[in-house]
């Protein structure tokens, strides 16, 4: 996968349809305390995951994933490579790790393992010498906005730059709050598992400074729901029906279960 040679944003085509995975304890954490990636997710939910990339071109996450998990974002190997070609997409998929700051750790795993693209998405308030550390590691070092990401320029810029029309958000919670608060996101893949993990600051699927009023938050309607062995599988799409629908491509229905 790469680039054009020459791009020029065109705000009339619709952005990526944008999606998130995650799976949560029954009290809606989504790791412990220590904000490292937990096993409490069955063989069968991991699978999920690589079912979910099968389906997009790019993946993305957030530094803080990258950092404290041995983490590469990549298709899951040939089974899953043969699907995405199915799919008609490209055997690997673009990977994109979010930091604002340029706060990434350069000797993280993800940074180890070539086989796609990297993509470094920041803002112009990291700096210069950030940079120069961050520039090999990545295919491109992208600014976002001044000092904070904004997403629906950087959605276009992503389609248009480098196709994606299907992108895959992993978390952690703080991009996943991003996203809701930016209204970018279409769907929202969530496996609910039988554990209990408590902590007051043990993160959830959307954290952050949250919002002052529950009318400002982002309404959704679940579409599927399947239990599979002690989990509970569900697919939420957006319901924008209170405000102006998405500019995005439909989804193809990937939410069945087998």
């Amino acid at each position: 996968m790469r680039p054009p040679a020459e791009m020029k944003l065109d705000s009339s085509l619709p952005r990526p349809f944008v999606f998130i995975n995650m799976a949560m304890t029954a009290d809606g954490k989504i790791s412990t305390v220590n904000r490292a990636i937990s096993s409490f997710g069955s063989k069968r939910d991991f699978k999920h995951l690589y079912e979910l990339r099968a389906t997009a071109d790019a993946v993305m996450c957030g530094a803080r994933t990258v950092d404290l998990n041995p983490v590469t974002l990549g298709p899951g190997g040939g089974t899953f490579m043969k699907r995405r070609v199915k799919n008609g997409l490209s055997p690997s998929n673009l990977r994109i790790v979010v930091t604002g700051t340029g706060s990434v750790n350069p000797s993280a795993e993800i940074f180890k393992h070539r086989f796609s693209p990297i993509i470094l998405l920041t803002t112009r308030a990291c700096h210069d010498d950030r940079r120069r550390s961050l520039r090999p590691l990545a295919d491109e070092l992208h600014d976002g906005g001044d000092s904070e990401i904004m997403w629906i320029e950087t959605l276009h810029w992503l389609r248009a730059r480098w196709g994606v029309n299907r992108l895959l958000c992993e978390g952690g919670g703080a991009l996943n709050a991003a996203l809701f608060q930016a209204g970018v996101v279409d769907e929202l893949h969530l496996t609910i598992c039988p554990t209990i993990a408590g902590g007051r600051n043990a993160p959830s699927i959307a954290y952050g400074p949250g919002l002052p009023a529950l009318e400002e938050a982002s309404r959704m309607k679940i579409t599927s729901a399947k239990r599979v062995g002690a989990e509970m599988f569900l697919t939420l799409s957006m319901d924008r029906s209170l405000g102006s629908p998405s500019s995005c491509p439909p989804a193809p229905d990937h939410s069945k279960i087998s």
